[in-house]
């Protein structure tokens, strides 16, 4: 009941009007108290000690004086007014100082009694003067010694107070009734005041409220100027900058989320507990298994190892823990740090996964490559300096025929130097993106007869059939001519080279509905075994190396071709037939390039 910002400013306001009331009540009731107390003394003072003619009245008895206390009476009776003496609240008495008998009143019912005794009378009766108040007794009283003709009295004048409490019980009842209208006042008060107060306070508080389940649009209205009024614009001010952090907060982590799931590198974030708190699709790809956010994972069972969290607490660099990881036939490199590296015990783990597969596999194509060429380069080096040094060894003596015979495996093997530098150039222009395609129109078909009819000779010198079927209506294509004719030669001539003496070999051009147009080159020589035919357009790759060398073979040449059918957007293949030898299939885009250049 009391929890309530109405209830607490109403009873403190109640409590306040009753506590004020009471200490005034009180204090009235006192000061009224205390002014009859004194005015009574007051009284007796003027009386018994300013008048003195009055007390020598009472001190001196006449001589034929036969009853000094009616005597005195009879004076006290003419001071009634001075002393305040009404018979009923106030009366005085005349005792007997010997026997504190009293002798006569201004009450008659009083005459023949005694009084209570008094400390004001007891002192009195010892001969001196009574006149000590006290503000906690129900009475105010005097007592005066007079000694009348030779006999010891005593005036006593007392007042019950029934004056000071009756006007104490109307000061009462007035205060009683104020406090009760009081109370009605500031109960009504303190409601007014409290609704003016807490109204805005129950506004801000629903707009806490609002705020706390993600509303931010709400405006709180602002009626007042005052402390509450700066305190709801402040916290409008706060709702709309919350919201605009929230929404920067959001957008970051929205593009953070994009990120991680574009990223080709896989991302996996675990408390401290081994529980999953975040992974991309790139992780669940590499470790070849889901990882559902909240699974706790197993250490040895995703990464083969053990913890990976001790590992990065037992190492105090700053920067990360790498590891390396085989699974699935795949390479990765697993990079791994923690979230806080100033609270290490309660801090998670991130792990960055790179699949270096590929990377691995270059590197050894270009450890292959380089052993490759030294190999291709050293061996008609070998021969050059190996007749050459012959031919300084013995010259003069040779017969001429054998010089001439030296010199031309000379010629012929640096001839083959210069393929094999030609052709390594022109690959590095292609790696390095400068082997631009020179873009023409030519008709298709009459690029291949060209080709057809450079090659026929050497197809006849090693008794080949070199046939050629085009389909009618080739159109022009657009592509860098020379190019497209050196892949054709290429594989042309490949077909020449290892097909055995007598064989045949076929040309096939046509043209494709998707807007491409193909050639197919089909020999019946020894082909290439199924486990070989991956690797026929990788660089110095050859099936029979040593007939390879033998006919003049670089191993670049399909390599080449490749290159330049990829930048032309097309496609190079062996087509998979049932019958001996082997077919390879170009196909080039009619229009050539989407972009215009390699």
């Amino acid at each position: 009941m009391f929890r309530s910002l109405h209830m607490k400013l109403m009873l403190i306001m109640t409590l306040l009007i009753i506590s004020l009331m009471t200490v005034v009540g009180a204090f009235l009731v006192n000061s009224v108290s205390g002014f009859y107390l004194n005015q009574f003394y007051d009284q007796m003072q003027s009386v018994f000690q300013n008048d003195v003619e009055f007390v020598q009245d009472l001190q001196n008895a006449a001589e034929d004086e036969e009853d000094g206390a009616e005597q005195i009476g009879q004076m006290l009776r003419t001071y009634t007014g001075n002393l305040g003496v009404d018979g009923q609240t106030r009366n005085y008495y005349v005792l007997d100082a010997a026997t504190s008998a009293c002798l006569t009143s201004s009450d008659s019912a009083e005459h023949s009694g005694n009084l209570p005794m008094t400390h004001n009378l007891s002192a009195a009766l010892t001969g001196t003067v009574g006149d000590a108040s006290d503000a906690s007794a129900a009475y105010m009283d005097v007592a005066i010694p007079i000694c009348r003709g030779g006999r010891d009295y005593v005036v006593y004048i007392k007042d019950n107070k029934q004056t000071v409490q009756n006007l104490t019980g109307q000061m009462v009842t007035l205060i009683l009734e104020a406090l009760a209208f009081g109370i009605a006042i500031s109960v009504l008060l303190s409601f007014l005041l409290s609704k003016t107060l807490i109204t805005p306070i129950e506004r801000l508080t629903e707009g806490a409220e609002e705020v706390a389940e993600g509303d931010f649009s709400h405006k709180i209205e602002v009626d007042s100027r005052d402390e509450i009024g700066v305190l709801t614009a402040t916290f409008n001010n706060m709702a709309g900058q919350l919201k605009n952090t929230i929404q920067e907060v959001e957008n970051e982590r929205n593009k953070l989320d994009t990120l991680f799931l574009c990223m080709t590198d896989g991302v996996l974030a675990f408390t401290p507990r081994g529980e999953i708190i975040h992974s991309n699709p790139a992780a669940e790809e590499m470790l070849g298994r889901p990882l559902p956010v909240g699974e706790v994972i197993d250490y040895a069972a995703i990464f083969g190892g053990g913890a990976i969290q001790e590992e990065l607490l037992a190492d105090r660099r700053e920067g990360y823990v790498s590891a390396s990881l085989e699974l699935g036939g795949r390479s990765l490199e697993l990079l791994m740090a923690l979230f806080d590296k100033e609270h290490r015990e309660q801090t998670g783990v991130l792990v960055v996964i790179h699949d270096v597969t590929e990377r691995h596999k270059t590197e050894e194509m270009r450890k292959e490559f380089v052993a490759n060429v030294s190999h291709e380069l050293r061996t008609p080096l070998t021969n050059i300096h190996s007749y050459a040094e012959t031919l300084v060894d013995n010259a003069g003596a040779l017969p001429a025929d054998t010089e001439k015979n030296f010199l031309s495996v000379i010629l012929s093997e640096s001839d083959r130097m210069a393929h094999i530098v030609q052709d390594l150039l022109t690959l590095s222009r292609f790696d390095s993106g400068r082997g631009e395609l020179n873009l023409t129109s030519f008709s298709f078909a009459e690029a291949i007869e060209s080709m057809v009819s450079a090659n026929m000779m050497e197809a006849q010198r090693h008794g080949h059939s070199l046939t050629m079927v085009l389909e009618p209506g080739l159109p022009q294509i657009t592509a860098d001519r020379e190019r497209v004719t050196q892949v054709m030669m290429n594989v042309v001539s490949n077909a020449i080279k290892y097909t055995p003496d007598g064989g045949k070999i076929e040309v096939s051009a046509g043209k494709l509905d998707s807007g491409r147009v193909w050639l197919e080159v089909s020999d019946n020589g020894i082909g290439i075994p199924k486990q070989d035919r991956g690797r026929i357009f990788e660089r110095f790759y050859r099936v029979d190396k040593a007939r390879s060398r033998e006919s003049g073979g670089t191993g670049l040449g399909l390599s080449i071709a490749k290159e330049i059918v990829d930048q032309h957007q097309g496609d190079i293949r062996i087509v998979d037939k049932p019958e001996p030898g082997l077919t390879i299939r170009v196909e080039l885009p009619v229009r050539g390039p989407k972009n215009g250049k390699a």
